[in-house]
């Protein structure tokens, strides 16, 4: 438990304690002991029955609610905690995607820079290739059991700006959209669905033209790509992905998650 974490729940004890408790006592009073109240003002009521509330006979009572405070201190912690992690994250992609698309392309390909041309339409067939999807696939996977990545596409191994129109025309839904959901779909059937929140679609004009900026994050755990029905492992090394063997796999996972 972080240090953060035990100050919410310290806060939490004394806001069962000292407000839980006695509005709750204030309540039941108020229903079942009206004439009391009425006699003697609900504050004198209230002070005499905080005054005994540590007396041995009351302290089962007041432990409840030092219970009660604490486990919703506990709550709101680790809640603040993933707010606080949640907005660092954000913090960081958008110190990443202070880097332009322009600049990325200027800076060319490297350890976590890629580009391609499309995901569906092959320039040199001049037609649809599903077959281009796995190289999508390969890139991503590699990012992410590497430390993240950006992948840029619409743009060709030259640097060319290329743009997105040829595979929009691919989609039922010939957008932006459509074409994050293909990529999402894609992502969550062959890599896993847990990896999803992992990946970020973003998308710039240059020159008139789409390109789609795929933000990738490094995993929580080693990622496999399906492919005929079979794992493999792939892994970002240098400017290029490459799919590691079964013994090489085991040692990087062993090196990058030491507790998987």
């Amino acid at each position: 438990m972080t240090s953060r974490v035990g100050l919410h729940v310290v806060a939490g004890i004394l806001v069962g304690v000292f407000f839980l408790h006695p509005v709750t006592m204030a309540i039941y009073l108020l229903e079942f002991q009206g004439e009391q109240i009425a006699a003697a003002g609900l504050p004198a009521v209230i002070g005499h029955h905080m005054a005994i509330a540590f007396t041995p006979k009351m302290l089962p009572m007041t432990a409840i609610f030092w219970i009660i405070g604490g486990l919703l201190g506990l709550g709101w912690g680790f809640y603040a905690q993933a707010l606080a992690r949640q907005i660092q994250l954000v913090s960081s992609l958008e110190k990443e995607l202070g880097k332009t698309v322009p600049s990325l392309i200027e800076s060319g390909e490297g350890a976590t820079v890629e580009f391609k041309s499309s995901v569906r339409w092959d320039y040199e067939l001049n037609r649809v290739n599903r077959e281009l999807e796995p190289a999508f696939t390969k890139t991503v996977a590699g990012f992410l059991n590497h430390e993240g990545g950006n992948l840029l596409i619409g743009v060709s191994d030259d640097g060319a700006v290329v743009g997105l129109e040829r595979d929009y025309a691919t989609l039922r839904r010939k957008d932006r959209d459509g074409f994050e959901q293909l990529l999402m779909r894609i992502v969550k059937d062959r890599l896993g669905a847990d990896v999803c929140p992992l990946v970020h679609v973003l998308f710039h004009t240059i020159d008139g033209k789409d390109v789609c900026l795929v933000v990738v994050e490094g995993s929580h755990r080693p990622v496999y790509l399906q492919h005929d029905h079979e794992p493999r492992y792939y892994l970002r090394i240098g400017n290029a992905t490459a799919e590691l063997n079964v013994k090489e796999a085991l040692e990087h996972i062993r090196l990058r998650w030491p507790r998987h």
